[in-house]
């Protein structure tokens, strides 16, 4: 049976949308196995408590540090709370932040989180780092509205730098953004 080359166009496009939509959903399982991973770990060292909890708990074996995260008019929005494997951001009490509210996930959790993943996913596959030295991100929240971002395994400085400049501009925007 031969389709003419509109039709094999037109078959060729939907193929390709096809194995595009099929990554997409593979991109979205690895990253639900990954917060899965989180959670159980979480599970194991408590029992529900919230992650900064869990973090305090852990500082004081180990050396930590809190940067205050502000707005171009030096506004305390949150705070970094860093530690040698855990970044936990948490939001100030006064700050309504909605998960929703972008640039949230596209940017932060889909750009810069995401983009650190899959460059360790990469390293994994060379076998440059373990599976289990993966960046891993968990956001607990209230609703909608943000609690708290967990990340694990930042591994370098420069990731921790990184972090908390763009949580500082998105959580600056999402503020613009919910007032429009």
């Amino acid at each position: 049976m031969s389709y003419p080359e509109e039709r094999v166009k037109e078959i060729l496009e939907i193929r390709e949308w096809i194995a595009e939509e099929i990554d997409k959903r593979e991109r979205e399982i690895d990253k639900l196995k990954q917060n899965l991973q989180i959670l159980d770990s979480l599970v194991k060292q408590s029992s529900f408590s919230k992650a900064s909890n869990l973090m305090s708990t852990k500082s004081r074996q180990e050396s930590s540090s809190v940067i205050p995260i502000k707005t171009p008019d030096n506004k305390v929005i949150a705070n970094a709370h860093v530690t040698e494997n855990e970044l936990v951001i948490i939001p100030d009490k006064e700050i309504m932040l909605d998960i929703e509210t972008q640039p949230f996930k596209s940017f932060f959790l889909g750009r810069i989180v995401g983009g650190m993943q899959n460059q360790d996913n990469t390293e994994v596959q060379s076998g440059k780092i373990a599976p289990e030295s993966v960046i891993q991100c968990m956001v607990n929240k209230d609703g909608t509205r943000i609690r708290e971002i967990l990340i694990k395994n930042y591994r370098q400085k420069d990731r921790v730098n990184e972090i908390i400049n763009t949580v500082t501009w998105s959580f600056s925007r999402m503020i613009e953004n919910s007032q429009k």
